[in-house]
């Protein structure tokens, strides 16, 4: 058998939302369908500003009748604060639940290793907390929920060596989906341009949420001109944000990387262009290579 890993995500924490309204409320702010959360069912999703802009993305898994949002750690009581403007009166609590840390395990076997099919969003119940397969794309693997002890404990059973976070970042690169801030800049970035769509993040049979007016517009008008693509790196890995450029026009903005994988926003325009013409893409003194990850559809 390939090997397979699992790895502690301390840059992911969760935040519990529970009560009788709890699937009510998130399905009103959140741009996947949160009604369809359950036991057996995880979903991807983002909340927005009602400009359409990023403020957080999280995955949602139902643990004990709570919808648990994990999402960035850093941001966490950012999230918390946003989503209680929003409470009213809805029978809602919302509460931080340091005691579950975010596990990922990867490699194969590893959705048959909890006893689930390799689908994305099946979940199920486990050791204390939660796993499922990744909702945004299955080859990320599974996204668990569960006490760190539990965690451990499962992955020496079951033959997953010891990984570490940057790992994992790795095999999320290479496969060409966001991570939260880094790769979406607040109040700033698309969904539509950052793959939404094909990972799962939004739902267009759903009703009304913050932000969705402006996403439907971009998808039925065709408005999208960049997008998020993994780059290969040949030199020193340029910082976030720095500019990339094709020739003397701009081409585009880095985002995150680990050596010589990144993701760039790059114009789709410049990416043929670069491709045609056989001339880099420049970003400080590195040259990208971008390419299209089998998931996209554009």
């Amino acid at each position: 058998m390939a090997p397979r890993f699992h790895a502690f995500l301390p840059a992911r924490a969760c935040l519990a939302v529970s009560g009788e309204d709890a699937k009510t409320f998130l399905q009103g702010l959140v741009s996947s369908d949160a009604s369809k959360v359950d036991p057996a069912h995880a979903r991807y999703g983002a909340f927005l500003t009602a400009q359409g802009r990023f403020l957080h993305e999280f995955l949602m898994l139902e643990i004990a009748g709570a919808v648990h949002l994990v999402a960035e750690a850093a941001r966490l009581d950012d999230l918390q604060r946003r989503l209680k403007i929003y409470k009213l009166r809805a029978k809602v609590a919302l509460a931080p639940a340091p005691s579950l840390a975010a596990v990922a395990f990867w490699g194969e076997g590893a959705a048959a290793a909890f006893g689930l099919p390799d689908d994305a969003g099946a979940a199920v119940e486990t050791g204390g907390g939660a796993a499922c397969v990744d909702p945004r794309l299955p080859a990320l693997g599974v996204c668990a929920l569960m006490p760190a002890e539990s965690a451990a404990a499962f992955a020496q059973t079951h033959g997953f060596a010891a990984a570490t976070a940057a790992d994992y970042d790795r095999h999320r690169l290479a496969l060409g989906v966001p991570d939260g801030s880094r790769d979406l800049p607040v109040d700033d970035a698309l969904l539509l341009e950052n793959g939404f769509d094909e990972l799962g993040g939004v739902d267009w049979k759903k009703g009304c949420y913050v932000g969705q007016e402006v996403t439907a517009r971009m998808k039925y008008r065709a408005l999208v001109r960049k997008r998020l693509l993994p780059v290969r790196i040949d030199g020193p890995a340029p910082a976030a944000g720095t500019p990339i450029m094709l020739g003397d026009k701009a081409a585009g903005e880095m985002r995150s990387s680990a050596g010589d994988l990144g993701l760039a926003l790059l114009r789709l325009e410049a990416v043929d262009k670069a491709a045609s013409d056989g001339v880099p893409l420049v970003a400080g003194d590195a040259k990208l290579v971008p390419h299209k990850p089998g998931w996209a559809n554009f």
